[in-house]
């Protein structure tokens, strides 16, 4: 009995217990991930940009409102929400609570597809399949049918009385005590609302630095973004794999970007022009895959320092 039964047995304990340490410690073992990015012209002071991406909140996920609320005690310069704000139509007041303390300070923002869109359930393997044949979102896969429509326009409301800037195909600036800052955002390409063509022409004369912000990383816009010339890209989505192999790494990034960028801070080269990319693992999950394994939720105080 024992040769016939001890391994299957054994097996079955170990992805129980890490099942439990998946869904139970992990997925609310909240990080701050600090990052030091030279990009910023001689001579300027450094800046601290606090970004905060895939929030996927869910009504009563009380660790995580607080988390968020005390971020607030970095006194970033600003903030950059890359999206995915709600992963539940009713989770917009708490959404609005736990970025409260935040949005005292000057900010900018891009939408998801989970802030338009509710999830759905479906199948984990499904991401590998994709992977595979390279469908991601609606780039190559059928159009959803039935989606839940989540109420984003109050989101949208709140952050723009806050003052922070709305960048969903859209240019923006935010003024720092004599520095100004010019940001270049798409919305989402996961389910093909980026318009490149609206914001074309790369930085603006006259801001002391110019910023790109997306939701999901696809190569596209990637790719657009470095060959205008701009010298950092800030974006999310991919939760940075959520289910990843201890020492190997993510095996999905749920959009075509490679598996060894799919969290923090790395290049990328278009056209003979290289700009910083800065990819956020987030802070949250789908509402019906709340596991993270080897990937532990996080928010990201980027510095950004003078070139070399």
């Amino acid at each position: 009995m024992r040769a016939r039964y001890g391994v299957p047995l054994t097996l079955t304990a170990v992805g129980a217990a890490g099942l439990a340490y998946a869904a139970g410690f992990e997925v609310r073992s909240f990080r701050l991930r600090r990052v030091t990015v030279p990009v910023l012209p001689r001579g300027m002071r450094p800046l601290r940009v606090l970004q905060v991406s895939d929030i996927h909140m869910v009504s009563g996920q009380r660790k995580k409102q607080r988390w968020l609320q005390s971020l607030a005690g970095l006194r970033p310069d600003f903030v950059i929400n890359t999206g995915d704000n709600l992963s539940d139509p009713e989770g917009v007041p708490e959404t609005l609570d736990a970025l409260g303390p935040l949005m005292e300070f000057p900010g900018a923002y891009v939408f998801g597809s989970n802030d338009y869109y509710g999830p759905k359930l479906r199948n984990p393997a499904r991401y590998l399949f994709e992977r595979v044949q390279g469908r991601h979102g609606l780039n190559g896969n059928a159009p959803v049918v039935g989606a839940v429509h989540n109420p984003w326009e109050e989101l949208r409301d709140a952050f723009d009385a806050a003052g922070w800037v709305g960048l969903s195909n859209c240019r923006g600036r935010l003024k720092l005590e004599g520095i100004e800052i010019a940001l270049t955002g798409l919305d989402d390409p996961h389910i093909k609302r980026d318009r490149y063509a609206e914001v074309a022409g790369g930085p603006e004369s006259g801001a002391d630095l110019s910023l790109a912000v997306v939701h999901a990383p696809y190569l596209r816009s990637l790719d657009a973004f470095a060959a205008d010339g701009y010298p950092l890209i800030l974006a999310g989505h991919t939760h940075g794999g959520q289910l990843c192999i201890p020492f190997y790494g993510a095996l999905v990034t749920n959009c075509d970007i490679d598996p060894d960028r799919v969290k923090g801070l790395s290049t990328h080269t278009a056209a003979g022009r290289t700009s910083f990319l800065h990819v956020s693992a987030g802070c949250g999950t789908n509402r019906y895959t709340p596991v993270r394994f080897a990937c532990p939720p996080e928010a990201t105080l980027l510095t950004l320092t003078a070139r070399p």
